[in-house]
């Protein structure tokens, strides 16, 4: 017996096609100069001023070429979602985290050999990674769906630390600047962690040893009243937090962490970036949009209308702009020129993109979807635990 993934072979309710309709009509405009890929886009990391690289649902890590718009498949597919992607500059490899609970490892440096190719040790999905060194040895941390976080040698796979302490799933990790100054201990570095737990926790990290500290277990930081997607320091050693409360917050270290700015979304943020020179914070949103904030006023400048679904991560590429990765399977990129911001707002009101059709081919029915039951399963994995 066959089986369709055509949702037009199913019931649905009037609402769910008006959705489709305005989604295929969206998927028409060509803002942000739309690189389109086969599935679904979970994670975007930066590469140099012209290139990211993405994780997509279909188990593959392409790089992507702004510049040129061409797109380089970079691994043999995982069997399941990627969902995270991590770097390591000492070993010329890149990671991506899977929702087999697996970590993969492709080496990008021509001739490189590259015996690892999977770590193994989580027990649900893999949610997010971080690649850094300490005392010039690399390492990898990972944080899943099991609420653990994992400390990794990069160049063994080998385990060398494992730590519990939040009760829902991790969903970012950040290294806190100030543990790297020139006056702190160069055998360390203080973890953040967020989670659905909407905690964000601390850690001491070493080779040595790995351990909660004390300030974390007596007070984690509680900013947020549900699921926190996203950390990211700025110079000054303060934390932009993006969550399922509907806002992306600006934690002051001096006020024991307590929000000075307040960014207000219609859904969940799920992506936060501070561009500290040009003072501005952009936004990843649920409702299908990017946003450009002021920093300093909290303002909201510009919303960058493109994506005709979630959009799911950001990046920054160069000086002044900004790549954003969708459900939609879209890589768009946007600029944070104030001229250009004003010239999009102006083409945005010309327009009325939900009364015209798309073009048959431009959204193909089956292109790059998952099986039903995958489906469902892609949704837990995005919203685990935002209730």
């Amino acid at each position: 017996m066959s089986v369709s993934n055509d949702a037009g072979h199913f019931f649905q309710t009037s609402e769910a096609l008006a959705t489709t309709e305005r989604k295929t009509a969206k998927a028409k405009n060509k803002h942000g100069n739309p690189i389109k890929l086969t599935s679904k886009i979970l994670a975007v990391a930066e590469k140099d001023e012209h290139t990211v690289y993405v994780a997509e649902a279909a188990g593959e890590v392409k790089a992507v070429n702004l510049e040129t718009n061409t797109v380089k498949k970079l691994a043999t597919p995982a069997p399941a979602p990627l969902t995270s992607i991590a770097v390591c500059s000492i070993t010329k490899t890149l990671f991506a985290g899977c929702w087999d609970k697996n970590i993969y490892a492709t080496p990008l440096a021509p001739g490189t050999d590259s015996t690892l190719r999977k770590l193994t040790g989580h027990t649900d999905f893999v949610k997010c990674l971080l690649a850094t060194s300490l005392n010039g040895q690399p390492i990898l941390l990972s944080g899943a769906a099991d609420s653990t976080i994992i400390v990794w040698d990069s160049r063994t796979g080998k385990q060398l630390h494992k730590l519990k302490g939040h009760t829902k799933a991790l969903q970012d990790l950040a290294i806190d600047p100030l543990s790297l100054a020139a006056d702190a201990p160069t055998d360390s570095f203080v973890l953040f962690s967020a989670s659905s737990d909407r905690e964000i926790r601390r850690w001491h990290i070493s080779l040595q040893k790995a351990f909660e500290l004390p300030e974390s277990i007596e007070k984690p930081i509680l900013a947020h009243e549900t699921s926190i997607y996203k950390i990211r320091f700025d110079g000054d050693g303060d934390l932009w937090t993006a969550s399922a409360d509907k806002t992306a917050k600006h934690l002051v270290r001096e006020r024991e962490w307590a929000a000075d700015t307040t960014l207000q979304h219609p859904d969940f943020v799920r992506d936060v970036l501070f561009v500290e020179h040009l003072g501005l914070v952009v936004t990843a949103c649920r409702d299908e949009e990017v946003r450009v904030w002021d920093a300093g006023s909290g303002d909201c400048i510009c919303v960058y209308k493109g994506h005709y679904e979630e959009v799911t991560g950001l990046a920054l590429l160069g000086q002044d702009r900004v790549v954003s990765v969708s459900i939609d399977g879209s890589v768009r990129t946007w600029s944070l020129k104030k001229w250009e911001m004003a010239r999009f707002r102006e083409e945005v009101e010309k327009e009325k993109v939900d009364g015209i059709a798309a073009p048959k081919d431009e959204v193909k029915k089956g292109e790059g979807m998952l099986t039903a039951e995958e489906e469902a399963e892609l949704a837990e994995l995005m919203d685990d635990d935002d209730e």
